[in-house]
């Protein structure tokens, strides 16, 4: 299973409470942690070194949240980063148009979940973890089944099984169901 501390995550966020807040939750958990203020700082840095998960405000300057995920979707190298939507105005004025844009796009554009501010940290820490655990379960299911033979592949899931938690296993079930 993947280590904390071997993921980067990178938070964006304009409020600089909220970012720190955000990091000290992830760095506690054992996260390497990079932060932005913008859309523009963000992609500067992922362009630079791409995160292992992205944690991104809606409503920002310079660059919001919505064209920033929708600038890296589009990016053939950073499109499978997953993105932890955060944000405190998806229902309101100033975020409602982006957040539905965002939540009504086709599913390889949108966000692998979103929170509202504010988050308790051990919500947040949780649906960081699944977001990248949802990458790692498609890095297995396309690079695994492609290298691998069907008895290896079967051999891997079954230590991987013995292993797994309880709750993360009912989330895979979901998962693998939604796909028949």
């Amino acid at each position: 299973m993947t280590q904390p501390s071997e993921k980067t995550v990178l938070v964006v966020d304009d409020e600089k409470n909220v970012r720190l807040f955000l990091k000290t939750v992830l760095e506690k958990a054992g996260f390497k942690v990079e932060t932005a203020v913008d859309g523009v700082e963000a992609l500067e840095k992922v362009r630079a070194h791409p995160p292992d998960v992205i944690s991104l405000d809606l409503v920002m300057p310079k660059k919001s949240g919505a064209k920033f995920l929708l600038e890296i979707r589009k990016d053939k190298d950073l499109q499978n980063i997953p993105v932890v939507l955060v944000t405190a105005h998806a229902k309101d004025a100033l975020g409602k148009e982006d957040f539905d844009a965002i939540m009504s796009g086709d599913s390889i554009r949108k966000p692998e979940t979103y929170l509202i501010k504010p988050v308790k940290a051990e919500t947040y820490l949780a649906n960081i973890k699944r977001a990248l655990e949802m990458k790692h379960m498609k890095t297995l299911v396309s690079v695994g089944v492609a290298e691998s033979s069907s008895k290896n592949l079967k051999d891997e899931i079954k230590e991987l099984l013995d292993d797994a938690d309880p709750e993360k296993l009912k989330e895979a079930l979901k998962l693998l169901r939604e796909k028949k």
